[in-house]
C-alpha cells in the first residue's frame, strides 16, 4: 500500500488525492499542431512548479527493487525480460520496479486511451503485481525522439488512475520507502533547458532526506559507454546547450553528484556499472529492457554488457547490493557497497 502526498513548497504537509493534483495542472501545451510542425516549445513544460509530490511506502528495514528502461517496444524480448524479472522477483523478492523511460517507442502515446499502454506495458508485465515507479524519456515526449511534445505528460499522469502498477503522479517526484528514498527526475525537460524547479526541489529535498540511502533515477546518463555517451557530449555534439546534455551535466554537478548515493538511468540500450563515480555517486545504466545498442570503452566500468536484461537491487541500513541479470534470468554481475 502506498500513500500519495502533494506538498506545496514552504507549507505544512497535508495529504491530497490525485484529483486535487490534477486541478493544479495547466492545460496541456504547446499546441499539438505547433509540435507536429516541428516548432519547439517556448515555455517551460514543468507541470509541478512549487509542488513536492511524495509517495510514502510502509517503512521497511530492507528494500528490494528492479530497474530497467528503454523497454517500450512490445516485442518478444520485452516479454522475455519481463518473464525473467518476474521469476527472479519470485525468488529474491521485489517491492517495486523503477522504470527508466522511453516506455513507448517511437513517439509516446497520443492520449490516455492509446492502446500502447496495454500493448507495451500491461501485457508484457502481466505476471508482475508490484508497482512501477516511472520516469519519462525523450521518446515518451514524442517528435520522433526529439522529445519536445511536452503536452503529452498529462496522459501519463492520468493513466496512473487506470493501472494497477503504473505510477507516475508528476513529471518529477520522490518515493520514501524508509531505508531508501528515491527521486524521479524529468531529464528530458533538463535536456531542453527547463530545470529551475527541479533544481530547487533537489537542493531542498535531497539534503533533508533521513533515509540510509538516496537514489535518483531518470532517463539520460551522466556517463555512458553507449552511442549517446556522456552528458555534455551526447551523440558527439558539443553545442553548449540543447541536445548535447550540457544542462544535464550542469544540474547533476550541482544537485546529484556527491549528493545522492546512486543514479539509475537508461537512454543507451545496455547494462553498465561505471567504475568512475560522480563525486562519489554510483552510476548505473540499465536500458536494455527490450533492445540493445553497442558499447565502447570510453569510461572504465565494473561491468558492461550489450544484451537485454535488468538490475536487481537490495538495500538495508548498511549494505547496498546490485545484481545484473540477463534476459534469461542468469546473474552476470554482482557488486556490494557497505558502510
Amino acid at each position: 500500500m502506498m500513500t500519495l502526498l502533494i506538498l506545496a513548497a514552504c507549507s505544512a504537509p497535508e495529504p491530497a488525492g490525485r484529483a486535487s493534483w490534477r486541478e493544479t495542472m495547466p492545460a496541456p501545451g504547446p499546441d499539438p499542431a505547433l509540435a507536429a510542425a516541428g516548432i519547439p516549445p517556448t515555455a517551460s513544460p514543468d507541470l509541478a512548479a512549487g509542488i513536492d509530490t511524495v509517495i510514502l511506502l510502509p517503512a521497511q528495514d530492507v528494500v528490494r527493487f528492479v530497474a530497467l528502461g528503454d523497454a517500450g517496444q512490445g516485442n518478444d524480448l520485452q516479454y522475455k525480460v519481463g518473464d525473467a524479472m518476474s521469476a527472479i522477483c519470485a525468488i529474491r523478492g521485489c517491492d517495486f520496479a523503477v522504470y527508466l523511460g522511453d516506455n513507448f517507442y517511437n513517439d509516446g502515446v497520443n492520449d490516455i486511451d492509446d492502446p500502447q499502454f496495454e500493448e507495451k506495458f500491461e501485457l508484457p508485465y502481466a505476471n508482475i503485481a508490484f508497482p512501477f515507479y516511472v520516469t519519462l524519456g525523450n521518446h515518451d515526449y514524442g517528435a520522433g525522439g526529439s522529445g519536445y511534445e511536452f503536452w503529452k505528460a498529462p496522459y501519463y499522469i492520468e493513466y496512473t488512475d487506470r493501472s494497477e502498477k503504473w505510477v507516475f503522479p508528476a513529471p518529477f517526484f520522490r518515493v520514501d520507502a524508509g531505508v531508501v528514498e528515491l527521486f524521479s527526475l524529468d531529464t528530458n525537460a533538463i535536456v531542453w533547458g527547463f530545470f529551475d524547479d527541479q533544481l530547487a526541489w533537489l537542493n531542498e529535498r535531497v539534503p533533508a532526506s533521513t533515509a540510509a540511502w538516496t537514489v535518483a533515477f531518470g532517463h539520460h546518463p551522466y556517463l555512458s559507454n553507449g552511442p549517446h555517451g556522456n552528458a555534455g557530449l551526447y551523440d558527439g555534439q558539443n553545442s553548449n546547450g540543447i541536445g548535447d546534455g550540457e544542462y544535464v551535466k550542469e544540474v547533476f554537478d550541482q544537485a546529484i553528484c556527491g549528493k545522492v548515493d546512486l543514479y539509475l538511468c537508461g537512454h543507451d540500450h545496455s547494462r553498465q556499472w561505471l567504475e568512475d563515480t560522480c563525486n562519489g555517486t554510483e552510476l548505473i545504466v540499465s536500458g536494455a529492457g527490450a533492445t540493445t545498442t553497442s558499447l565502447d570503452d570510453t569510461n572504465p566500468v565494473r561491468f558492461q554488457e550489450d544484451t537485454e536484461g535488468f538490475l536487481w537491487v537490495e538495500m538495508d541500513a548498511t549494505r547496498f547490493t546490485g545484481v545484473f541479470y540477463n534476459e534469461n534470468g542468469v546473474a552476470e554481475f554482482e557488486y556490494t557497497i557497505e558502510r
